[in-house]
């Protein structure tokens, strides 16, 4: 995203708790978890737009997720509000999760430190708009996938072995969820941005269908012409999962869809990793 940002004519700013260095980025080493770094942070750069990635990502139930993702998903999204509060005017772009409970449900419970930071963190983001006119936008990409995705996801996970010559260890492959590929999430954010009169909203960025984890192994499998034998069933399902796929119609107030097939999805996720691997041996 911020690789499109900068060619659209941004001035783009990132932080991380580690120095990084971008093509056309200027980093910012800060820790949003600490509010006077988040204060000093928004009153050096003045920006218009913010866009809140930050945070450990993990859905595992381990208790000793619990402070990681309080303090990186929940401390820093109170921060990033309380910060912004005195600024009507500068649009936050907040990513929610498709791990939060259900808005229908009777008792929600979160299934995972993670859905709780995220789930907690968009309360507080909808509490902002209402009662001081933060102008927030919700956006939840469902199951993303593409290229350069951390290494322990599934998509990667799968054609890294298979590149390698090794059978990946897989769940049953029951599970459903909503692929959706990461150019056109990135497509989702930024017109996030830009669209009129959408303060205080949530959106879905997925295709709206469900597909199952075997099958779309087994695709990847397919558009790499392997024929080693995957091993669904070598580990076990991860318990309380809920399947659910976008809701769509409220996008259509981004004048935003999804445009990338799975099949074509895939095919240019396994061409970035065949290219990867040949220029750096990953």
């Amino acid at each position: 995203m911020c690789r499109q940002l900068h060619q659209e004519g941004c001035a783009v700013h990132t932080t991380s708790r580690r120095y990084r260095m971008g093509d056309g980025v200027r980093w910012w080493q800060a820790d949003l978890a600490d509010l006077a770094a988040t204060r000093q942070l928004i009153s050096a750069i003045e920006p218009d737009i913010i866009f809140h990635l930050a945070g450990a990502v993990g859905a595992g139930p381990q208790v000793g997720l619990v402070r990681p993702t309080y303090d990186s998903l929940l401390s820093s999204s109170v921060n990033l509000l309380v910060a912004s509060a005195d600024n009507p005017s500068r649009r936050i772009i907040f990513a929610g999760s498709m791990t939060e409970p259900a808005a229908d449900a009777a008792e929600p419970v979160p299934s995972s430190p993670y859905a709780a930071a995220k789930w907690a963190s968009c309360a507080y983001a909808r509490m902002f708009h209402r009662l001081y006119g933060t102008p927030v936008v919700i956006v939840r990409a469902f199951m993303t996938y593409g290229p350069g995705q951390a290494p322990e996801k599934l998509v990667p996970f799968v054609i890294r072995s298979l590149l390698a010559n090794e059978a990946p260890k897989l769940s049953s492959g029951r599970f459903r969820a909503d692929w959706i590929y990461v150019a056109d999430v990135i497509d989702g954010f930024v017109k996030a941005a830009t669209a009129q009169g959408i303060e205080g909203q949530t959106f879905d960025l997925g295709t709206g269908e469900l597909r199952s984890i075997r099958s779309l192994v087994t695709e990847i499998a397919s558009a790499m012409n392997s024929e080693i034998k995957l091993q669904f069933g070598a580990v076990p399902d991860r318990p309380n999962e809920r399947e659910w796929a976008a809701t769509l119609l409220p996008a259509v107030r981004l004048r935003w869809a999804p445009t990338t097939p799975l099949k074509e999805g895939l095919r240019q996720t396994v061409a970035w990793y065949r290219e990867a691997r040949h220029a750096t041996a990953i």
